[in-house]
């Protein structure tokens, strides 16, 4: 096999490389496409530079970490933070502090209020229909408001 892989030169670097880029249709993720690039620039130097074997899988590793983590830079969203919505199974808490208009009366401490598309069950003070209120926190999925 390493004969095999030895006699074909720098071509056995771009074969495997394309053979990776391949593989990344199949397993998308975008992982195999930086080693695939790495393998086809470790054909393109060894043809330039007439690499050994042995010099060739040291070029290919060495390339292959820095294209994965350039890749990983490159990637990643700019001005994103990791977390690109820190409430995104709470969507309570990223109500917390903001004002909304009441949708039913607050009646006997409970009543509602829309936030976008869904309907919201609240608690605090009676209230009529239409009244501003501040969600101060959340308790299960009940919204506990006040005062604006």
């Amino acid at each position: 096999m390493r004969d095999a892989f030895v006699s074909l030169g720098a071509w056995s670097w771009i074969i495997l490389g394309l053979v990776l880029i391949g593989i990344e249709l199949l397993a998308p993720g975008i992982f195999f496409l930086w080693l695939g690039l790495a393998a086809i620039a470790t054909g393109l130097l060894d043809a330039a530079l007439d690499l050994s074997w042995q010099t060739g899988f040291i070029v290919f590793a060495l390339l292959a970490v820095a294209a994965v983590v350039l890749g990983r830079f490159v990637t990643r969203s700019k001005g994103q933070s990791q977390q690109a919505e820190p409430y995104l199974n709470q969507r309570g808490q990223a109500l917390v502090g903001q004002v909304f208009t009441l949708e039913t009366s607050i009646k006997d401490g409970e009543g509602r209020i829309r936030v976008g598309d869904s309907s919201w069950r609240v608690t605090g003070a009676d209230r009529f229909r239409g009244a501003k209120v501040r969600v101060v926190r959340i308790e299960g999925s009940t919204l506990v408001v006040d005062d604006p």
